[in-house]
């Protein structure tokens, strides 16, 4: 049997001495572990500060649910700095932002530049023409050209006035005075490129007479706070931060929201017709069982050109239909006449100029374009059947019979002028074709033929 060994006197002290290393050998590896960690988190912790979103600044003008910006987007920053845009068949196009000087008697626009800002080199130029009929040299012809250039400080011209507000440069020339022309051409592309500025723009326009101002004034008036500069006539240097020279054309008489600013629409526009005029309708009466007024009926009324040979039937008929007639041609008091327009439900007229008025008419309400000969029709659809469509009311188009025509008169039936359109603008030309159909023809409507045409429209009031 074994003996046991009992332990020496110094093996104690080796195991203490092993347990004490072993300690301090853990504490080690603890202390090192701790440090690491702490370090790694401290590190974290910063990186985190680093890559977090910086602070929203504090903005200028805080929206609220009620303000009109919410829905707003930013303003797109210039491609180049001045931006012109030469590329639109309808129109040319300026904008510039910075220190722009404007000598409007010399038809000079000039923006003060550096040769290393934004890339611009020194004394570029630019020549347009701030009016959207571009390629009708007819139009173009009333209208001033306008020379854009960069210029250094030494070269440019001294301020007399600087504005802190932006300038847009604009012509009413072309065919100014023409009631379709000022809508489509003037009114309607200035409202869109100045609903951005909410007022806070001023305007300056070539070519502008003071009749023209004082007939529009109430529909310019709520676009610009500041006081309207007869471009041609201003001699003094005006300088602005930024400057819009040229408007911008969607199509006639009409706007595409996919294009204009906060995707206005014709329905927009017409809110500001009605509002900048104080009209009481906003929408046409819906007729019913319980409804017993008759929806008023206002019949275009020309004296000159493509006029109605029988107003005195029309009325009858229309009576007869349902509906109370009135019968009126636009005056000079653009204003009396809106208020005339705006108590009517639906709009009677030949295609022309006097169906413009169409942009008084309440909402729902029905326009009614007799298309007389010519080969017309899609040029009336085009001035007028879009507009009305856009504005939420209901376009119907009534196409005359050879009967209708006044023309008959004048021709017999087999000629060309009533019997082939096409031949007629070949072999008689373009000016003397459109001098017979819009300005020597006249219509006399088929009071039986055309009552389908009202049953339509009433049809529709009841629809609403």
């Amino acid at each position: 049997m074994a003996k046991h060994k009992s332990p020496s006197r110094g093996e104690p002290q080796r195991l203490r001495s092993a347990l004490l290393g072993g300690c301090f050998l853990l504490s080690m590896i603890l202390l090192v572990v701790y440090t690491s960690y702490v370090v790694s988190f401290s590190n974290l912790t910063f990186w985190r500060s680093n890559q977090a979103a910086p602070p929203v600044p504090k903005e200028e003008h805080k929206i609220t649910a009620s303000d009109p910006a919410e829905t707003r987007p930013q303003k797109e920053k210039l491609p180049r700095n001045p931006f012109c845009d030469f590329s639109d068949r309808r129109n040319d196009y300026c904008e510039m932002e910075g220190d722009i000087r404007i000598h409007g008697n010399s038809s000079s626009i000039v923006f003060v530049t550096s040769s290393n800002t934004n890339g611009t080199n020194i004394q570029e130029s630019w020549q347009l023409k701030p009016h959207p009929r571009k390629g009708d040299a007819r139009a173009m012809a009333r209208v001033t050209e306008m020379s854009v250039k960069t210029l250094s400080p030494h070269g440019a011209p001294k301020c007399a006035i600087r504005s802190t507000v932006p300038a847009i440069v604009f012509s009413t020339g072309g065919y100014m005075g023409n009631f379709f022309h000022d809508f489509t051409d003037i009114l309607i592309p200035i409202f869109t490129t100045s609903q951005q500025f909410n007022g806070e723009v001023q305007f300056l326009i070539s070519e502008i007479l003071p009749i023209w101002n004082d007939k529009y004034r109430k529909l310019l008036k709520p676009l610009t706070n500041y006081e309207i500069i007869d471009f041609n006539q201003d001699h003094t240097v005006r300088c602005y931060p930024r400057v819009i020279v040229g408007l911008k054309f969607h199509k006639e008489m009409s706007i595409e929201p996919s294009r204009s600013p906060y995707g206005l629409s014709m329905v927009d526009f017409g809110r500001h017709v009605r509002k900048s005029f104080a009209l009481e309708r906003d929408t046409t009466i819906k007729l019913g069982p319980d409804q017993d007024k008759k929806p008023r009926i206002l019949i275009i009324a020309r004296k000159w050109t493509r006029i109605f040979a029988n107003v005195d039937e029309i009325v009858r008929k229309v009576e007869e239909m349902g509906f109370e007639p009135v019968v009126a041609e636009a005056k000079y008091d653009l204003a009396e006449f809106a208020r005339i327009v705006n108590s009517c439900d639906v709009m009677l007229g030949v295609h022309g100029a006097g169906l413009t008025n169409l942009v008084f008419l309440p909402t729902n309400a029905v326009v009614i374009q007799v298309i007389p000969l010519g080969g017309l029709e899609g040029i009336s659809w085009i001035d007028f059947g879009l507009a009305t469509i856009s504005m939420k009311m209901h376009y119907l188009q009534y196409m005359i019979s050879l009967e209708e025509s006044t023309l008959t008169e004048q021709f017999s039936r087999g000629d060309p002028v009533l019997s082939d359109q096409k031949e007629a603008y070949r072999k008689h030309g373009w000016d003397r074709m459109i001098e017979l159909y819009f300005f020597k023809q006249g219509v006399k409507l088929d009071t039986e033929r055309f009552s389908s045409t009202l049953l339509h429209a009433l049809e529709l009031l009841r629809q609403r």
